[in-house]
């Protein structure tokens, strides 16, 4: 029976160190992306091993799968949504503050750089529009009502979609956490 990979592959205990040391000061920027390339090879050679016919980039060099698209943004608060789960974990999305809203950063640099890598097709995950949708606060933003809100996410989640077919990737999987 053939299977293909969906969503997060853990991440390996040296990149989980990698990036706190990152955070802390006591690694470079450099020695980081060192730490990413590494885990994402161990990852694609680990679906080679599989004998897969399709690979995922595992999300190792996505901050968060759900939230890649707002690194780096100035127009969000850190007091958004939790969204719970069963066994109990939950996942903590910022608050948008100010329009209008735009990613900053796209599936396509991750869909590049798992192609560098995997000789079979990659298969890219991106987060679903409905998930980013709960960035938008209960309250409207002045100037900058929901209409417009979800008017700029639907386009980014576009781009990000096309983008990531645009930089060779096999297929989208939407994500929605």
């Amino acid at each position: 029976m053939k299977t293909e990979p969906i969503g997060s592959i853990p991440r390996p205990p040296s990149l989980i160190e990698a990036i706190a040391e990152f955070q802390s000061g006591v690694r470079s920027r450099a020695q980081l992306d060192n730490g990413y390339a590494s885990a994402l090879r161990g990852t694609i050679r680990r679906f080679e091993e599989t004998e897969s016919t399709i690979f995922t980039d595992g999300e190792q060099t996505k901050p968060s799968f759900a939230t890649y698209p707002l690194s780096g943004l100035n127009n969000l608060a850190a007091d958004g949504v939790v969204v719970p789960f069963a066994d109990g974990h939950t996942r903590h999305l910022p608050r948008l503050t100010a329009g209008p809203f735009r990613y900053a950063v796209h599936a396509t640099e991750f869909t590049r750089t798992a192609r560098s890598y995997a000789q079979l097709p990659v298969k890219q995950a991106v987060i679903s529009a409905s998930a980013l949708s709960l960035i938008y606060p209960s309250e409207e933003i002045p100037s900058y009502p929901r209409q417009a809100f979800l008017a700029d996410l639907i386009d980014e989640t576009e781009m990000d979609i096309r983008g990531a077919l645009g930089a060779g990737a096999d297929s989208v999987q939407i994500d929605f956490t």
